[in-house]
């Protein structure tokens, strides 16, 4: 009787429960060993992720220049970092200035905006079915004078003033430490698999080996594939307000290309802030805007998605929505960007893993 019982699927995964229950017990009770991990892990994942995601970028380009054109891996990847601190320096003299420009102008005119919107409000007191509120008095409430504005930014700044020398310190470290991880990224990126076969016996070795690349190429496919979406919807939105005379076209379309990064709520967020700026000024613009993201949102969706990410992916609408929510509740705005990603890799484990025992 007992050794049925002890070779039962319910006694196994009921001892399985019971060493996981009691694994989580013991890790909340030493939490003076794990904090110094923490913080290591901590330390080391910005610099990590960053260069992780050039490694993506600049991977495909650099095994161009060694297997096409049989240039020396050293060379080629001296010439990619070259090409990156050239691509830099543009971004830096053309792209930030501008945005700098825009970002001034929409300063200066907040007053104005702010005076739209409570005309805007005023004239909604007229409604019938608006009337009994107190239109004047809600406004009050909601101080939205500009001196109060200036007040309260004040404020945070000066409440946030003491953590500006770590920001700059984080930034130095992360402008240090991410081009020499990215180099031996680059350098030894392809010995990795290698070597993670040496750990695997010979009859799973290639299976382990499909696995690793399965993985590699989905994260590959899903980071290339946002950037070139990025800088599509960037560019054309950026494109298709200049040609409607929309203001801050510039600063709205690189918004409009940073939300994509957002799977489905993306463009929605891309098009609030021209919604902002544009309706309580002239409503006709901001149908223009909602016809433009819609126009450059459909050959995005037709057109380029398809062909740069495809069906690697293949994640149902409603899971992307439900893995934004989590993520976000979890990690705020790194788990919205990140959620999707490391959703795919872990289905691909998971798959990989039901195959297996299904072996």
């Amino acid at each position: 009787m007992f050794e049925k019982l002890r070779q039962s699927k319910l006694f196994f995964w009921s001892v399985e429960l019971l060493v996981l229950a009691t694994l989580v017990f013991v890790l909340t009770k030493v939490d003076f060993l794990l904090k110094p991990l923490g913080v290591f892990f901590s330390t080391l994942f910005a610099p990590i992720l960053i260069s992780g995601f050039l490694y993506y970028m600049l991977n495909p380009l650099v095994e161009f220049l060694t297997e096409k054109l049989k240039i020396k891996r050293i060379f080629a990847i001296i010439f990619v970092f070259l090409l990156l601190i050239g691509v830099l320096a543009l971004v830096v003299m053309a792209v930030i200035p501008n945005l700098i420009k825009q970002l001034t102008q929409l300063a200066a005119n907040i007053p104005d905006l702010i005076q739209q919107i409570e005309l805007a409000i005023k004239g909604l007191a007229k409604n019938e079915t608006l009337k009994h509120l107190d239109i004047n008095q809600e406004l009050a409430k909601l101080n939205l004078s500009y001196g109060a504005i200036i007040q309260k930014f004040m404020s945070g700044v000066a409440i946030s003033l003491g953590s500006v020398f770590s920001t700059i310190a984080s930034a130095a470290m992360l402008i240090i430490t991410v081009p020499f991880i990215l180099f031996y990224m680059l350098k030894d990126g392809h010995r990795a698999v290698p070597n993670i076969l040496r750990f695997v016996s010979e009859k799973r070795k290639e299976s382990v080996a499909n696995l690793l690349k399965e993985m590699n190429q989905t994260l590959a496919n899903y980071i290339s594939g946002q950037m070139i979406e990025c800088l599509f919807v960037g560019t054309f939105t950026f494109l298709g307000y200049m040609i409607f005379g929309i203001k801050y076209a510039f600063l709205l379309g690189v918004i409009a290309g940073f939300t994509n990064l957002v799977p489905y709520l993306g463009p929605y967020l891309g098009l609030l802030p021209a919604i902002v700026v544009t309706i309580f000024n002239n409503p006709l613009q901001a149908i223009i805007c909602c016809g433009v993201v819609l126009v450059v949102q459909q050959i995005d969706s037709n057109v380029i998605y398809p062909n740069v990410i495809g069906k690697s992916l293949s994640i149902h609408p409603l899971t992307i929505i439900i893995i934004l929510l989590v993520a976000g509740n979890l990690a705020g705005l790194l788990g919205i960007f990140l959620g999707v990603p490391l959703y795919a890799i872990g289905r691909t484990v998971l798959a990989f893993g039901y195959r297996m025992l299904k072996e």
